[in-house]
């Protein structure tokens, strides 16, 4: 019997004193893996915006607040699952603050 197990992916993170007005990645090179959850932890006082593409708009987190990722999990006809694709960057922005933006995920 054909069993999946679940990795995490490593760590990313940035101090939210680095943080400046334009996109920068917070996870590098992108995902090593492609992720289906993902969670971005803004633990800082600071607001932040999130980016898939570095160039649009795609969620914003208040401070000490958090964002889950959930994609589909459930196999579809042929087995197919919605997935993050591998070496997605995460993008963020916002204003120089105290604390910690953190992105975890998890593949299979």
């Amino acid at each position: 019997m054909a069993q999946n197990s679940v990795k995490a992916l490593i760590l990313s993170s940035t101090l939210s004193a680095g943080v400046t007005g334009a996109y920068a990645p917070l996870n590098g090179t992108g995902f090593s893996q492609a992720p289906f959850f993902i969670r971005i932890n803004n633990a800082s006082n600071k607001a932040i915006t999130i980016s898939y593409n570095g160039v649009d708009d795609h969620e914003f987190l208040f401070p000490d607040s958090f964002l889950e990722i959930a994609t589909q999990t459930n196999s579809q006809p042929g087995s197919h699952v919605a997935l993050f694709p591998k070496h997605t960057i995460v993008y963020i922005k916002g204003a120089a603050g105290v604390g910690t933006i953190y992105l975890s995920g998890y593949y299979v």
